[in-house]
């Protein structure tokens, strides 16, 4: 035997010209070998893990959780302040490779998963432990699903009540309820399936029985609580019936479509707008009919209609459909091919893939306005906000600024760059989409940041044409993306860059500082036309912080920009002075009337110089200065800046107390600046004045 680093192995290719190299394919992802299998590469290198269901908590940021195939359950976060997700950013959880996943999404304490078999398992974080909890713990491996008190799916729903979370659902041929956390279980429906005995045999053969419970059939495959109605519960088959009670299980109803054939009930979606809608995916693969059918009801499964128009190719049948919660009639569809789109509530289908793989998608969820989705193969992918659906019109004319969701002040994490081995962040900051509906050709977009009309924050659709670049200065500005059609973009919470001196080295960031929490108002222009909305940005609910803290952290970082501006540009002007002296002492050298102007001009420059050295460093070139050469006033101001720019707002009295000692230590340098101004420039201009000398001088 030649040992793999995963089991399940589904496919080896070997090299028909060097049979040493060989490539390895199995359940854990995929290997290359180039001694013959004596070694393979790493596979945990590579997003291939197979989810078969995905449900999210409503922590900021979030967590993904889900069974991926032949693996644990697990939980992952959303987004991270470093970056990449990583190793160090997911947990197994309850349950096993085909587990769904139940549990209180405001406080993800306990959990509920799933296994083969009906297996069931309550895990508690506080305490990494788990239990069983399964109705009837019959051990029900080898043993044929006709012999079984309770026959199972492998991938065997369970969920949580959306209106008591305490109780949780799990489905096998009937449906059970547990209110004390399964120690006790109610059976609240009647077998819900087909129950054809005759299809309920041993698993495999002729060779091996494989009776681990994948092969079970007249198992329900689907479940659902109506988040409008306590105890209106909808049950989907694998052998293709739909039951609905509207009293917690007391009675239930078939609602299958007519004529519906054999089949699997592989999602159901209640509307989040309308309690009497539902849509219903059935699958029919496994008869070898791979068509996409969708099913929706206005009536609680009176009556049905078939929507898939627009879903199209050989092999795109449906597996999921989820109804956005802001926009009625927005429908996203999750096919065996990619990600497909409906604006009119399904009547009409169009492929939306972006940059998503040709991957089957098991299962859809939407948290936090963001779309996550469990692939067959590629992990999970989340699409960062849908506002842009959302608020897209039938027939956009012009610019549109679509609403962002709401931002929290999370730090970190953004990089334009991905990682290899890591997932991917959003980018930190507002996050925000608009459309052009032509191309801008010459003409500037901008995007305008406002608080209480105060512009903090200007972008460019054009790149500045005098910007210059040098090592500790300002960093590029970010040109503003202008495509006909969507563009996105993310502001990083950031205020305006702060002006510089000409190829001074800083030890510090240039950039604005970050804004606190508050509601902003966004314009986006091109020529006469404007599109304007706001955008809220609220506290990382993990930082423990009042409004008073940000209030004061905010004023007090607006004092040292405010005093960083101002020596800079004060460093600017005196050397634009300082350069003008310098050039009429070079064109007046030779004029024995003008020698007493000329030392003046040479005792003023020197001040001048003097003056400078206090504020900046011009001998620092590089990082590695930094610790070669005093780091001058606006290097202790920047780096102040960075010191109290963090998520946790509260200025401390250290910080406070250095700001007081920078702030006299300008308010004496100011002085020095107005004397040379009002003193020794004056005086030089006088000179000037008196000599009679003309204001244009030709070199010679």
């Amino acid at each position: 035997p030649v040992p793999t680093p995963h089991g399940d192995n589904h496919h080896l290719w070997i090299n028909p010209n060097d049979n040493s190299k060989m490539i390895n394919s199995n359940d854990g992802g995929a290997n290359i070998s180039n001694n013959g299998g004596k070694s393979w590469s790493s596979q945990q290198n590579q997003p291939t893990a197979q989810f078969y269901r995905v449900i999210t908590d409503n922590l900021v940021p979030y967590h993904v959780y889900g069974g991926q195939q032949d693996n644990s359950a697990i939980a992952i976060l959303s987004r991270t302040n470093d970056a990449g997700i990583d190793w160090k950013d997911w947990y197994s959880v309850a349950g096993c490779e085909s587990a769904f996943l139940a549990f209180d999404p405001d406080n993800p304490e306990i959990i509920f998963g799933g296994c083969y078999q009906g297996i069931i398992d309550k895990w508690v974080k506080a305490s990494n432990e788990g239990k069983s909890i399964k109705e009837y713990p019959e051990l029900g491996l080898s043993i044929a699903p006709e012999d079984f008190k309770f026959r199972y799916n492998w991938n065997a729903p369970i969920i949580s009540s959306p209106h008591d979370r305490k109780t949780i659902y799990h489905a096998g041929n009937v449906v059970f309820r547990t209110k004390d956390g399964g120690h006790s279980w109610d059976v609240v429906s009647p077998d819900l399936t087909r129950n054809e005995k005759n299809k309920q045999g041993p698993g495999g053969g002729p060779y091996t029985n494989e009776a681990a419970g994948g092969e079970n059939y007249n198992t329900l495959m689907a479940l659902v609580e109506s988040p409008h109605e306590e105890g209106v519960l909808w049950a989907g088959s694998d052998d293709g019936l739909i039951h609905l009670t509207r009293d917690g299980g007391d009675n239930w109803a078939d609602v299958t479509p007519p004529n519906l054939p054999e089949s699997i009930i592989n999602s159901i979606e209640v509307s989040p707008h309308d309690p009497a809608t539902a849509y219903v995916v059935v699958m029919r693969y496994k008869f070898m009919d791979l068509k996409p059918y969708i099913f929706k009801t206005s009536d609680y499964g009176q009556t049905w209609s078939p929507i898939t128009n627009g879903i199209e190719g050989e092999h795109t049948f449906v597996r999921v459909v989820r109804e956005d919660p802001n926009r009625k009639g927005l429908l996203y569809a999750g096919t065996e091919t990619g990600l497909y789109l409906s604006f009119d509530d399904g009547l009409n289908w169009q492929p939306f893939q972006l940059n998503f793989p040709v991957v089957p998608i098991n299962d859809l969820t939407i948290r936090q306005n963001d779309l996550v989705a469990a692939t067959a193969g590629r992990s999970f992918w989340i699409l960062d906000d849908l506002s842009a659906l959302q608020n897209y019109p039938a027939n956009p004319q012009g610019i549109t600024l679509f609403k962002p969701k709401d931002s929290h002040l999370i730090f970190g994490g953004s990089i334009d760059r991905p990682v290899p081995g890591l997932g991917k962040n959003p980018k930190s900051g507002v996050t925000m989409d608009y459309y052009l509906s032509e191309k801008t050709d010459s003409l500037e977009l901008t995007l305008e940041i406002f608080q209480n009309e105060k512009l903090l924050k200007k972008y460019s659709s054009q790149k500045p044409k005098d910007f210059q670049s040098w090592p500790g200065g300002p960093p590029k500005p970010e040109v503003l993306p202008a495509k006909k059609g969507f563009n996105r973009f993310t502001w990083d919470f950031s205020r305006k860059t702060l002006p510089a001196v000409d190829n001074v080295f800083v030890y510090g960031d240039y950039r604005g500082a970050r804004v606190g929490p508050g509601t902003y108002t966004m314009r986006l222009s091109l020529a006469e036309q404007t599109s304007e909305t706001t955008a809220v940005v609220l506290p990382n609910p993990k930082v423990k912080a009042t409004s008073a803290d940000f209030q004061e952290q905010q004023e007090f970082l607006g004092q040292i920009e405010n005093t960083i501006r101002e020596i800079h540009e004060s460093v600017n002007q005196m050397r634009s002075a300082k350069k003008q002296v310098e050039h009429y002492a070079k064109l007046l050298e030779a004029n024995e009337d003008a020698k007493d102007l000329l030392e003046k001009g040479k005792a003023i420059a020197k001040k001048i110089g003097d003056w400078e050295e206090n504020l900046i460093q011009p001998k620092q070139k590089t990082f590695q200065d930094v610790i070669n050469f005093n780091n001058q006033l606006n290097a202790q101001l920047m780096h102040l800046k960075g010191f109290a720019d963090t998520a946790e707002p509260r200025v401390t009295m250290g910080a406070k107390e250095r700001l007081k000692d920078l702030l006299n230590q300008w308010s004496g340098f100011r002085l020095e600046k107005e004397k040379i101004i009002q003193e020794e420039m004056k005086a030089y201009n006088q000179m000037y004045s008196t000599l009679g000398l003309p204001a244009i001088i030709l070199e010679e």
